[in-house]
């Protein structure tokens, strides 16, 4: 089982899967979900929570193919305080070479109720469910959702409860996030302190961000004694999301001076990680999110500029290279060989099979027809469209004439294919976009709402590609499309394409929906 034994090392307990894959239209693929798990074991997460076996046949899937691929990670499942939920789990991971088994159950005043338990009924259900857990897997961990809320203490006598049922790992979640960095130091403090048994096991924080603490409140944890924390990347997550891992880890790394701590993650692969979460999820990243961001080693204020080119320390305070972003963003043009664009693409953290590079190397060079310098963001678009948008869609925009202006309705012409067949088809709208998914509307018959439709540019010009977001929702079933292009209204026609191709397999699944979403409210 993985325990830490050095006292300043902190695991890394990602969620990017389970917790992550929570957000409403954020659900990603078999494919994507063992790809992102791969990557995830390589930067060196300690634990990968990798999904909810009970939840559907497709998240047991996943699960347990996972485990079976891991190299370095423990596997870990997440399991209600019931006996078929653990049993299930536990199936999905025991193949692993580590394998976990994650069960909760909710202990604050208003979770008791959810499952009508009392105090004694809910300590009798902990100390049944977790004995269980721990008769099937020597490495278990659990937790009480919305511990921050829960009577201190009733929340010493169930976590000592499941320290003596076998529980090895003791997670404490602010399920709400509710609560403040003080008082996320004070409760790891207070059990670390009350509880009979607590030296022996690895305490961990899970923080929400509702209220923006989320990464202030797992530090202070680990400064009060936690040795585990729960994050995603890019904070993806439920609500405002969860703690995000990359500003985790680089402010244990970069103010290691005053929080003398270490972690097991190789930093360089965070900027790839998490561009790949983002494409897959379609929740793009903020331009001026921590670490991560567009904007998080961009100086544009005069001052700013002239003390970075003096002293690159002067206004950062890391380097790019320290989390894989490449420092030289030179640009490639037309003349560029397929030899240089593989070279260029793993230095930003993509190394392609020869497929998918034939297949960018086609986009790159019709993008250095029509730009004349081809950025490090540029290219980085286009793998991502490269993947989100293949060949073997059900639905494929083949070509678009949009003529508008002029006081008349602005008219647009697709040729798409659908199935088997191509088609071509002319509708009016109120705009342009509006009459591009007109004719994807005629082509396709849905019954989806556009919930988001969101257009960033990825570099600076009037040449720049556009990259388009868009979300769906259709019955309950929420999908994201994401495209990139120099034209921004084929761009936007491509996203939502790609979002209705989602829609249309989520139909098709075995396994209905609702089964998941019935327990995704159990999250904490």
């Amino acid at each position: 089982m993985t325990q830490t034994r050095d006292p300043s090392r902190v695991l890394i307990f990602d969620t990017t899967l389970r917790d992550g894959e929570q957000s409403p239209g954020a659900t990603m693929s078999h494919a994507e979900k063992l790809e992102i798990a791969g990557m995830l074991d390589e930067m060196g997460v300690d634990i990968i929570e990798a999904g909810f076996p009970i939840a559907s046949e497709g998240d047991f899937a996943a699960v347990s193919e996972i485990a079976k691929q891991a190299q370095n990670a423990v596997i870990c499942g997440l399991a209600r305080a019931q006996i078929p939920d653990i049993d299930r789990c536990w199936e999905a991971v025991r193949h692993a070479r580590q394998p976990r088994i994650h069960t909760f159950i909710g202990t604050s005043p208003l979770h008791r109720a959810i499952p009508n338990l009392d105090m004694d009924q809910m300590a009798d259900r902990i100390h049944e469910t977790v004995t269980h857990a721990r008769n099937l897997c020597d490495n278990v961990q659990w937790s009480p959702m919305d511990a921050t809320r829960t009577e201190h203490d009733y929340l010493c006598r169930v976590v000592e409860i499941a320290i003596r049922a076998g529980a090895t790992t003791i997670n404490i979640p602010d399920t709400v996030g509710y609560t403040a960095p003080r008082e996320s130091a004070a409760l790891i403090a207070m059990l670390l302190e009350r509880v009979p048994g607590a030296d022996g096991i690895v305490f961990a924080t899970h923080c929400h961000n509702d209220l923006g603490m989320a990464t202030a409140n797992s530090l202070a944890a680990v400064e009060a004694g936690a040795r585990q924390v729960e994050c995603t990347i890019n904070g993806l997550g439920e609500r405002a999301g969860n703690t995000a891992l990359e500003e985790v880890v680089m402010a244990l790394k970069v103010r290691h001076d005053i929080m003398p701590f270490s972690t097991g993650i190789d930093t360089r692969r965070i900027m790839g990680l998490s561009r790949r979460v983002a494409q897959v999820s379609g929740f793009p990243v903020q331009f001026n999110k921590a670490i991560v961001g567009k904007n998080a080693f961009l100086h544009e204020s005069g001052i700013h500029q002239d003390g970075v080119l003096k002293n690159v320390e002067t206004f950062e305070i890391m380097r790019p290279a320290d989390i894989g972003l490449n420092e030289a963003n030179i640009a490639m043009g037309k003349h560029s060989g397929r030899a240089a664009l593989r070279s260029k693409l793993a230095d930003l953290g993509y190394e392609l099979g020869d497929n998918q590079l034939k297949d960018v190397f086609v986009r790159f060079k019709a993008l250095a027809d029509r730009k004349k310098e081809v950025f490090d963001d540029d290219l980085v678009a286009l793998v991502q469209d490269s993947a989100a948008n293949t060949d073997s869609d059900y639905l494929q925009v083949r070509t678009l004439r949009v003529v508008c202006g002029g006081g008349e309705p602005a008219t647009a012409t697709l040729t798409m294919v659908v199935g088997d067949g191509e088609q071509t088809i002319e509708r009016q709208g109120d705009g342009p976009v509006d009459a591009a998914f007109n004719c994807v509307n005629a082509l396709f018959a849905h019954q989806a709402t556009l919930q988001l439709y969101q257009v960033h540019a990825v570099t600076e010009g009037t040449d720049a590609q556009a990259t388009v977001s868009v979300r769906l929702e259709e019955d309950g079933r929420i999908a994201t499309g994401q495209a990139a292009d120099t034209d921004t209204i084929l761009a936007s026609v491509k996203a939502y394409v790609g979002a209705l191709n989602r829609l249309k397999l989520r139909r098709e699944k075995t396994s209905p929906d609702s089964d998941t979403r019935s327990i995704s409210m159990y999250s904490h």
